[in-house]
């Protein structure tokens, strides 16, 4: 999707909490992000964009600059396989629901690809 992010993920018991990586993934990719946009001189849209993510994070406490993420995120413990299905199903379906293209495995950011049997952008685990 172009403005938010559905993830499945887990961890091993003796790793970090779910919340802390969650936490450190937002970092890491904001960081990123933000890096990448005051480096593209070439981008139309980059002092709007600086702009909007500052403002944001004036906005906030917790920020001393930018703001990228939303702080909140929905997070839901996936504890039976049907459940488990049913948002794997939800995240590939999201792409078409909002008309971006017309099948799941047709978006190019989304592992559908690779439930399709195609070779998608990063490697991931199969589940059920």
């Amino acid at each position: 999707m172009s403005n938010h992010i559905h993830l499945i993920i887990s961890r091993k018991e003796h790793v970090e909490q779910l919340s802390d990586i969650v936490r450190d993934f937002k970092k890491f990719t904001s960081s990123k992000i933000i890096r990448s946009i005051e480096e593209n001189r070439n981008e139309s849209r980059r002092n709007w964009m600086l702009w909007l993510f500052n403002s944001a994070g004036k906005k906030n406490s917790n920020n001393s600059n930018y703001q990228f993420w939303r702080q909140d995120n929905h997070a839901e413990q996936l504890l039976s396989n049907k459940f488990m299905t049913q948002k794997l199903d939800y995240i590939h379906r999201n792409p078409v629901e909002s008309r971006l293209v017309e099948e799941p495995e047709a978006y190019l950011y989304s592992s559908a690809r690779d439930y399709a049997g195609q070779v998608g952008l990063l490697s991931i685990s199969l589940i059920a």
